[in-house]
Formats: C-alpha cells, sequence, structure tokens
C-alpha cells in the first residue's frame, strides 16, 4: 500500500541546496572549542547543508560517554551565527525536544532506539504539534517497516510536514564486516510504500568504520538516496564515541570529490532497449523461481504427511542446521551473499514448517 504524506521536499526548507542533501558533524559534540572547529572547516564545503553533532547520547550500557548535555544547546547556537549553517541534534524524549524549539535548533532527528517505541515518538510528535520544525526519523534497531512508517505517520499526524527519513541499517544477526545490517530491502519497501518521502543514508552507523563510508555511500546513491548524514569530527582519534566511523572535514571532502551521483532515467534509446531486455530475462527467471517454489511445497506437503502418519513433529533442528549450513556453503562457492541466503532460506523454512504444522495438525 502506497502513502502519499502531507510533506514539503527539502527545497522548501533548504532554498540554496542545488545538490543531495548533506548533513555533517561529530558523532558527538564534546567541547566548545571542538564544535566550531569541525563546523568552520564543514561551512567551507558548499556541499554540506546542515550542521549536526549529538547532545544526548543514548548509549547501551552505562559508563560510556552519554553526552555534553543541554549546555551542547549553546554551541550549535554559535554555530548557527557563525557559519549560517542549519543545525540538527538527537532528541530522545519531550524533554530534550522542549529544548531543542527553544534553543532553536533547525532540525531534530529521532534515533533508533527511539523510533522503536511509539509512546516516545507520540511524545516527541506531541511537543511538535505546531510547530515548523524539520523532523528525521531513523529507522528502527530490527527491520520493522511498520514502525518506522508509524513514526513518520504520528509525526505527519500533528502537522509536521518537513519530514526525512534516515536509513541507518539494522542490528546484525551474525557478523559482519559492517557494525549494522544495511538491509536495503527495507529501504525499498520505505521508499515504495512513501514514494514522496526524502529518504537519506546514514553509512557512518553502517559502516561503523571510516575504510567503508566511500562503498556505503556511493551505493546509497546508486539506490536512488536523497542524501547522507556523515559523521566528521576534526580529529577523530580524540572523539569521545564512534571515533572508529568518523572522518575529518578534509577526508570527507575527498570522499565527496569521489562519489558518483548518477540520473534516475536515461534519454539514451539504445539503453532503454538493452534494459528493457535485460528486464524481460529477469521476468522470466522470476517466473521460474516462483514454479521452483510451487514445486518445493508439493514436496513439503508430502513430507508432512509422512511426519503424520509416523507421529514425527514437523521440526528438527538437526536437519534445518545441515540444511543451512549445505545451503550457505554452496551460495559462498557461487559467491552469493551469504547473509542474504541465510536471510532467504529462513524465510522458506519457517513458511514449509507452518504448512507442514498446519497438515499434521488439521489432516
Amino acid at each position: 500500500m502506497s502513502i502519499e504524506l502531507d510533506i514539503l521536499p527539502v527545497k522548501s526548507w533548504l532554498p540554496s541546496i542545488d545538490n543531495p542533501l548533506l548533513i555533517a558533524g561529530p558523532c558527538s559534540l564534546e567541547t566548545e572549542e571542538q564544535t566550531l572547529a569541525t563546523a568552520r572547516e564543514l561551512a567551507k564545503d558548499k556541499r554540506v547543508f546542515v550542521f549536526r553533532g549529538g547532545v544526548w547520547k543514548p548509549r547501551t550500557r552505562p559508563g560510556s560517554f552519554e553526552g555534553i548535555g543541554s549546555i551542547g544547546l549553546e554551541w550549535l547556537k554559535r554555530v548557527k551565527e557563525e557559519t549560517g549553517l542549519p543545525v540538527a541534534t538527537e532528541v530522545a524524549n519531550a524533554q530534550h525536544t522542549e529544548e531543542c524549539l527553544k534553543a532553536g535548533v533547525d532540525v531534530v532527528w529521532i534515533g533508533a532506539r527511539s523510533t522503536g517505541s511509539p509512546f516516545a515518538v507520540q511524545e516527541i510528535a506531541d511537543v511538535l504539534k505546531g510547530t515548523d520544525t524539520v523532523v528525521a526519523v531513523k529507522n528502527p534497531m530490527n527491520p520493522d517497516l511498520s514502525l518506522w512508517m508509524g513514526a513518520l505517520e504520528r509525526l505527519n499526524r500533528v502537522g509536521i510536514r518537513k519530514l526525512v527519513g534516515i536509513h541507518r541499517g539494522f542490528s546484525p544477526f551474525q557478523e559482519t564486516k559492517y557494525r549494522n545490517y544495511p538491509g536495503w530491502k527495507t529501504y525499498i519497501e520505505l521508499r515504495r510504500s512513501m514514494p514522496n518521502l526524502p529518504i537519506i543514508c546514514d553509512p557512518s552507523h553502517i559502516a561503523g568504520r571510516r575504510e567503508y563510508l566511500y562503498e556505503i555511500s556511493q551505493k546509497a546513491f546508486d539506490m536512488g538516496f536523497d542524501g547522507l548524514i556523515i559523521e566528521s569530527h576534526i580529529d577523530p582519534s580524540c572523539a569521545l564515541s564512534d571515533k572508529e566511523q568518523q572522518l575529518t572535514p578534509a577526508d570527507l571532502s575527498k570522499l565527496l570529490d569521489k562519489l558518483v551521483i548518477r540520473a534516475e532515467h536515461s534519454t539514451n534509446t539504445e539503453y532503454e532497449t538493452q534494459l528493457d531486455l535485460l528486464r524481460s530475462r529477469i521476468d522470466s527467471l522470476d517466473t521460474e523461481l516462483i514454479e521452483l517454489l510451487a514445486a518445493r511445497n508439493e514436496i513439503v506437503k508430502q513430507i508432512a504427511m509422512y511426519k503424520k502418519n509416523n507421529n514425527v513433529m514437523a521440526l528438527q533442528i538437526d536437519r534445518w542446521t545441515k540444511m543451512m549450513n549445505n545451503r550457505v556453503a554452496a551460495a559462498s562457492k557461487m559467491e552469493l551473499d551469504t547473509v542474504f541466503i541465510k536471510i532467504l532460506f529462513q524465510l522458506i523454512h519457517e513458511d514449509s514448517v507452518r504448512m507442514q504444522t498446519e497438515l499434521i495438525d488439521n489432516e
């Protein structure tokens, strides 16, 4: 189902924007000197349109740096006065939101942990009601599209029309080279479901390490994202949070220089013809996949009847583990993404168990 939100385009609140939206700044504001030094350098690159900086930092466990607190809002005021850049920070509750409104913060974002709580989102939305604030919403920790959409809808229903989605990846279910699993499928579903919503990518939180920032950023633009929110610190080696994923302003400029922003369509008729041919082949292969899945289901039904007749339960964990290991190993040999294959066969097997359970119980 497609939902047209009552929102305004980015150009309405950033009239000077002529490139993809880029929000940049340190993970955390640590000192006034660090904040202003970073902002001054970022402001030199006209591709940066908004300065970001965490004031309150929700941490998984106590004891780590949890943000400088409200004093950081005064530093954001200084940034805005000196550089002219709009400023942004994260809010997690009503108090944070009220303080940001009083301080004149231009953009607030709701973090992944908060997006996962409809109560927290509604609390923030109630404070923002009737304001002209720009609000960005990160995806929840888990790939729950309904939670992400629900947060955006709650804000829209109280009159927030300057909305942006932020894709920052999801908690990985197994070790990967990235800090968070990209889960591009969920972004695609949000784009399809809310077609007029601007969506930007957070390569810093997906990558977790600066050496992966370029590949994630380029992938994001190749997939049609409207921009990036990326962490930049005047001296990442001294950062009090997430030092491994932050770039200096100079290195950020170098990364931006390398990125290629491609068009959504082409006027080249030969390109369109070849694309149609390749898409036709994809359509045929997809039809074959569906037919293969239907044939597989028929075999699953036969297995279910054998199990029923022999009083055997639907799920055998040993078989499942062996099958998954075999499938992942085969995928690896064919240079397929093993994380994708694991997710795919989890879904297929879960549906197989569902069918077997229903047949064993009902016949």
